[in-house]
């Protein structure tokens, strides 16, 4: 971690701490990183597959890998170094992993800044879009429509959960 000594960290604690904490693929686990479009077939079956999207989309997308067999997603962030949260860890870990992209996807990568990025194995894929055909046809839908201050959101709750009662009026 030396080399982050005075640029991301105060000192060489710092710095060796941020590289301690990173998800790492063992040494010699793969030869070499190839990077292909998914619909291209190139890569057949690719490790990993990594996709950029919106907060509210990539919330979307975790309610449809929740849809069925829910677990719960627990996920870290260790700074500078985002692929270290994404695809390392994905990789290491073989689940999703959400991430934050850093300073360097967004200064030489150009991501933007309301976007975050998805690692995982491609078998989640499917899951999360059976997961969101089941969940549209419950009504939920991306983008989310708001129901806005002209409405009683009551209405709404009462239309997704229609087994509670609505309170008394006043």
């Amino acid at each position: 971690g030396q080399h982050m000594v005075g640029v991301w960290f105060s000192d060489l604690d710092g710095a060796s701490a941020h590289q301690a904490a990173m998800h790492c693929v063992p040494d010699g686990t793969y030869e070499a990183l190839a990077v292909a479009p998914l619909g291209s077939g190139r890569l057949d079956p690719p490790d990993i597959a990594l996709f950029y999207a919106t907060p509210g989309a990539m919330m979307y997308f975790i309610n449809g890998l929740q849809w069925a067999g829910y677990k719960k997603f627990d996920w870290g962030v260790v700074g500078e170094s985002a692929c270290a949260d994404s695809w390392g860890r994905a990789l290491t870990k073989r689940e999703p992993s959400l991430s934050i992209p850093c300073f360097a996807e967004r200064r030489y990568g150009g991501v933007l800044d309301d976007e975050m990025l998805m690692a995982l194995p491609p078998d989640q894929l499917e899951k999360a879009i059976q997961g969101m055909e089941a969940l549209a046809k419950n009504g939920f839908r991306y983008p989310f429509p708001q129901y806005g201050i002209q409405n009683d959101v009551r209405d709404g709750m009462a239309r997704s959960y229609p087994d509670r009662k609505a309170p008394a009026a006043r």
